[in-house]
Parts: structure tokens; C-alpha cells; sequence
């Protein structure tokens, strides 16, 4: 099948492209990852690039993102098996001369990336099998780590509470398994839609949902009255309001069902559970809800502490720190979702509430309820996957707008009580540390000056700020970028952050893994694939490597060349 790649990205962006069909849907079993040809001299060079500022960034995205993926054909071409024996010398020898890091562990940092957030239907099936199919076989055949993937509680326990239905995902799982992808599994407690690039909605379970109808104060509140459903509050977290069960328990249960079901593939396919605590599955308040045009990029939130359960809990802090005039409300001069803080009385920066004793009492309460909440469902996990082999990870959001100023407002209002005069940040990794979680944050693709300057952005000097704290409790520090992004500046970004070198820092710590949003037909383009080759090789080097950006751009040329067939087959889909 020698059809051009330009022709195959044809059928890629929805024009026809008549293929031949071949029998079969099994892919050729090929492991190309090691496949570059390294040139015998080490060159020496420096990348010389003018700065290009991406237009149109905006805050960071939610794990539901837009699905893009259609009919990739799964049967791999015969001409596959040509390199395939080349590509399994070449990684025997890397594996025997491969650098190792001072930790016992290969150095660089696996990559892996997010499949699309509607993988599963409605009807348990698995969307676009064939594309799907495909695209692990291209992903891997670059050396990519493993896939992301949502497995959403709103259709796994849709019907009534205990009745599981894994269907399209032991189909997934077993099509990760087959092409030799790790997975790391979301347990997906949140709705999708209502967040940026929800282009699908995927409501919590049917019955969950009715118990929130007959009790609305399930749902996040803020102080106009206007409810959330995205993600129960976690004010009831320990009351068995979900007929009969807990929130927690209903969690746990999940987690239980899925090792069950999944026990034959922890610990080797399935490497690692991310569990959500919140919406967009982020340990944190729905304080900038996009639905219904309720939020917009760089507005400061707003507290969402007004359900019945979690008013009870400010009463009862209020009467311990015997301020009981504290207790009947949060914030009344916090302003509204799209005012910055200077517009407010209680985030300005000079006198402002937050700064003041009662802003102290109540940021200190509204942050370790989140806490409270993260320590809960950890405790579940651990529980529930220990001696099992995987990870467990938690996703903390890269709230990087207004950063520059005293007060943080939008930090504030999620739920992380990070100023000029005290760092968020340590608690939450201290929490993830005793319980021996990843945190994986986000926004690790962006740099200080594409963002809107007058909104006081910093999302480089944010990640700094965590990568501190993380080193300072000892836990391991995952990445995601928060964007879509194929371009350069991104991927030398993402780089430069994987590496951590904070303050001086420049021992062989990385991070421990990076997922990339997402499997799409963008990815799949010549000249984006060209590139996120070769930002896989340079990410799974590492500190390593002494090559610059366009020697190993020079082997993924000859890598791209080689391996032609497999992505021809990987981007020949959209009917």
C-alpha cells in the first residue's frame, strides 16, 4: 500500500480516500521505539530560534477534551514486517547499553498520551475500534510510554448502584495489552461537560443524579444559589446520602469493582490509577465552571461553600474558634466569576479579607476541606489497590492567571490557599506524600509571556512553585500539558520543565512521566507527527543526553522515513 502520507491525511480531515481492504484487524506486532539511527559523531550544535507567541491560550483544559478520532483501518501493512526485525535488534541493544539514572531506573521521561474522552459509548461499546486500533499501533511504534484513559463512572454504574458494566473498556484494555501500551486508568467521578473542550456530556450515574434532584444541595453551591453538578459535593462526603451509600463508599466500591475485573492486567498493562476528587477530575472546587457562560478566562471564581452540608461544617469551625459570627456565611465582598481582584474588597491587595483574620479562618477551613476530602478518598484507594503494583496518582490544576498578584483569587476560590505570604501547594504534596501518591499537575507547556500580561499570568513560575514543593515532601511529580499544542516552543517547554531544575537543582531528578493531550487527527499530521517523534525522543533521553533539538530531529527524520507505513495506516481513517 505505497499511498503518500499527504494522501492518507486526506482521508484523515474527512475527504474519502479509497483503500484497499485487507483481512484481518490484528496489527503487525512491531516495536519500533528504539529505531533511530544514531549518527557515529556526536554532534555539537545550538537550536537559534525566534520566539513565536501562540495566539488564543487559554486556561488550563479539563481531562473531558474533545474527541477527534474516526475510523482509523486497523490492519497494518505488510510492509510493516520489513523493519520489524531491525526495530527489535536495535532495542535489544538499546536495553543492554541504555543510561542508567543514579535511582536504579532508566533515565528520561515516558511519555504518554490521552485517548480520546468518549472512547467508551453510551452503550458500553468502544467508539471507532478500528481508529482506535490503529492510532496504539502508531503511538507505540514512536516510542510512547502507554495511553490515558477516562473510565467514567456515569457509564461503567449508570444503571443502578453496584451494577457494573466494563464492556468497551475490557475492550480497550485488551487492545493496550495487545500493542504492548501501559495504561494509566482515571477513575473518572466527574460529569463531562461543562468545562473546556466538553464537546460530549457524560452525566453522573442515572440514580446519583436523582438523588441530587431530590436534594440539590448534593451539588457545589455558590452564594447566588446557583448549583453544580459536576461533582458531589464534598461536604457529604461521609453521609450515606446516595441511597444508602456514602460518596466515598460509592468510590471505593468503583475501585473495588474495577480491580476485580481488571486483577489480570495491574500491575503490567495497568500501571497506574489517577483518581478524580473534583471536576474535571482535579483535586479542587468547581470555582470556574464554563457552562452556560458562567465563567470566563481570567476571572476570579468564586467559593463554592454554600450547600446546607458544607454551611454546617463552617458553623461548627466558626463555634471551635469560638467566632461564631463566622459561621452563617463565606465571603460577602468576594466579588463575582468574572471580576478580577482589585475589583473586590476582599482580594485587593492592599487590606484586602483575604489578609485579615477572618480571611485567615475561613481560607484555612475552605482549603483543608479539599484536603480532608483528597486524605478520604486516598485512604480508600491505597485500600483498595494495595500489593496490587500500581500507581496512584492525583491531578492538581495549574490555576496559573492572576498569580502575579498578592492575593491568588482564583488559587483561592479552587480551593488552594496559596498567597504572596504562604505556599498552597506544600500541604497538598505533604497529603499526596503520606499516602505515596503522584501529583500530577498541569499547564506544564506554557510560558509566562504568551499569556495575557494584564491578567498577571505565570504558569512557568507556577510549576517552579510546585516543583519546590514536591521535592520538599518527597513525592514524585507528574506532568500533563493543559493545551493542545504540536509546535516546538511547546515541546522545548514541556522539556525544560520535565527536567526540574529548580533553584539550582541539577541532579538526575525528573519527572516521573508526562501525558500528552491528546490522540487526534492533528497529532497524526506529517509535520506534527514529525515533531512529536521527536519530542518523544528527546523526553525518554533525558538529562542524559548531550544532543541538541536538531540532531535528534535528524533521527526522527530517518525514524518518521522508516516507520511511514505503520502512521500511513494510522492516519487513513474519517469516513
Amino acid at each position: 500500500m505505497a499511498l503518500s502520507m499527504t494522501h492518507q491525511i486526506g482521508g484523515f480531515i474527512g475527504t474519502p480516500v479509497p483503500i484497499e481492504s485487507t483481512a484481518g484487524e490484528a496489527p503487525v506486532k512491531v516495536n519500533a521505539a528504539a529505531m533511530w539511527k544514531t549518527p557515529a559523531t556526536n554532534l555539537r550544535c545550538k537550536a537559534s530560534r525566534s520566539d513565536v507567541i501562540a495566539d488564543g491560550l487559554s486556561p488550563p483544559m479539563s481531562p473531558c477534551r474533545s474527541p477527534v478520532l474516526g475510523g482509523i483501518r486497523p490492519d497494518l501493512n505488510v510492509a510493516c514486517q520489513a523493519f520489524t526485525l531491525e526495530a527489535e535488534t536495535a532495542m535489544e541493544k538499546e536495553h543492554v547499553s541504555g543510561a542508567r539514572s543514579k535511582r536504579g531506573k532508566e533515565s528520561g521521561v515516558p511519555v504518554y498520551v490521552m485517548m480520546p474522552l468518549d472512547s467508551v459509548s453510551m452503550g458500553n461499546g468502544v467508539n471507532r475500534k478500528k481508529a482506535v486500533n490503529a492510532a496504539m499501533a502508531a503511538l507505540k511504534s514512536a516510542g510512547v510510554e502507554g495511553v490515558m484513559m477516562d473510565v467514567w463512572w456515569g457509564l461503567v454504574e449508570r444503571e443502578g448502584p453496584g451494577e457494573y458494566n466494563w464492556g468497551g473498556y475490557n475492550e480497550l484494555m485488551e487492545m493496550a495489552k495487545k500493542h504492548g501500551l501501559k495504561v494509566q486508568a482515571v477513575m473518572s467521578f466527574h460529569q463531562c461537560g461543562g468545562n473546556v473542550g466538553d464537546s460530549v456530556t457524560i452525566p453522573l450515574p442515572k440514580w446519583a443524579v436523582e438523588e441530587i434532584d431530590k436534594d440539590p444541595d448534593l451539588g457545589y453551591t455558590d452564594q447566588w444559589g446557583r448549583r453544580n453538578y459536576e461533582y458531589i459535593s464534598l461536604g457529604c462526603d461521609t453521609l450515606p446520602v446516595l441511597k444508602g451509600r456514602t460518596p466515598v463508599q460509592c468510590y471505593a466500591d468503583f475501585m473495588r469493582a474495577f480491580r476485580d475485573n481488571f486483577k489480570h492486567l495491574l500491575g503490567d498493562t495497568i500501571v497506574e490509577i489517577q483518581v478524580g476528587m473534583g471536576p474535571a477530575g482535579e483535586l479542587r472546587y468547581p470555582s470556574y465552571p464554563e457552562q452556560n457562560g458562567t465563567w470566563k478566562f481570567p476571572g476570579i471564581g468564586a467559593f463554592q461553600c454554600y450547600d446546607k452540608y458544607m454551611l454546617s461544617s463552617l458553623k461548627a469551625a466558626a463555634e471551635a474558634a469560638n467566632k461564631r459570627d463566622w459561621g452563617s456565611t463565606g465571603p460577602t465582598d468576594a466579588g463575582q466569576y468574572n471580576n478580577w481582584p482589585e475589583d473586590t474588597n476582599f482580594f485587593r491587595k492592599e487590606g484586602g479579607g483575604w489578609d485579615s483574620e477572618y480571611g485567615e479562618f475561613f481560607l484555612t477551613w475552605y482549603s483543608q476541606m479539599l484536603l480532608d476530602h483528597g486524605e478520604r478518598i486516598l485512604t480508600s484507594t491505597k485500600s483498595v489497590f494495595d500489593n496490587t503494583g500500581v500507581k496512584i496518582s492525583v491531578k492538581v490544576a495549574g490555576i496559573h492567571w492572576h498569580y502575579g498578584t498578592r492575593s491568588h483569587a482564583p488559587e483561592l476560590t479552587a480551593g488552594y490557599y496559596n498567597t504572596r505570604k504562604r505556599d498552597g501547594y506544600l500541604p497538598i504534596a505533604q497529603m499526596l506524600a503520606r499516602h505515596g501518591a503522584v501529583f500530577n499537575f498541569t499547564c506544564i507547556e506554557m510560558r509566562d509571556h504568551e499569556q495575557p500580561q494584564d491578567a498577571l499570568c505565570a504558569p512557568e513560575k507556577l510549576v517552579n512553585q510546585v516543583a519546590l514543593a514536591t521535592q520538599k515532601a518527597q513525592v514524585h511529580l507528574a506532568g500533563e500539558n493543559a493545551l493542545p499544542r504540536y509546535d516546538e516552543h511547546a515541546h522545548e517547554q514541556i522539556l525544560k520543565a520535565s527536567q526540574l531544575n529548580v533553584e539550582g537543582n541539577s541532579d538526575d531528578t525528573e519527572m516521573c512521566a508526562f501525558t500528552y493531550l491528546r490522540m487526534n487527527q492533528h497529532l497524526f499530521q506529517p509535520d506534527n507527527w514529525r515533531k512529536f517523534v521527536a519530542f518523544v525522543k528527546k523526553m525518554k533521553e533525558g538529562k542524559s543526553t548531550d544532543k541538541c533539538w536538531e540532531q535528534v530531529e535528524r533521527e526522527a527524520e530517518h525514524f518518521v522515513h522508516v516507520t511511514q507505513p505503520l502512521v500511513q495506516e494510522a492516519v487513513a481513517m474519517m469516513h
